[in-house]
């Protein structure tokens, strides 16, 4: 059952950023009210590709890591893809760069996705039997 909890959870985080980047591939003005960043000129370009890209591949992973069985590893690459990006906010705030709000609840989004996709990868990734103590209990006697 938890299994099944699981993959759903992931399932849905996959599907928000699949929106999330799509959205901005689309309208790359939409992450100036996501995330304050300025679409201007040639830099529309950049922010239309590299962060739908973020976003796409990380839902793109998650996806397949939660679906098909043997590729839970694909879980990782989220985790690693945001545990980057929690690293960066770290070391601006460190290095004295402006925080407000909006940084704030990103770098909690982050820290919960690294949790989700390791959290799962782990738990996924166990067999069966370790996972159900009844399962255990019963091969052991």
């Amino acid at each position: 059952m938890v299994n099944w909890v699981l993959r759903g959870a992931v399932l849905l985080w996959a599907l928000f950023f699949v929106i999330v980047g799509a959205r901005g591939l689309f309208d790359p003005s939409s992450y100036t009210e996501t995330f304050g960043i300025l679409v201007e000129g040639p830099a529309t370009n950049t922010i239309r590709a590299d962060l739908s890209a973020f976003f796409l591949v990380a839902a793109a992973a998650a996806a397949i890591g939660a679906l098909v069985p043997g590729w839970l590893r694909a879980l990782l690459v989220p985790a690693a893809l945001y545990g980057t990006a929690l690293t960066g906010r770290l070391f601006g705030v460190a290095s004295g760069d402006p925080v407000n709000a909006g940084i704030v609840q990103a770098m909690i989004i982050e820290a919960l996705t690294v949790l989700l996709m390791v959290g799962s990868w782990w738990v996924l990734s166990r067999p069966a039997a370790a996972a159900d103590p009844a399962i255990a209990s019963i091969d052991a006697g």
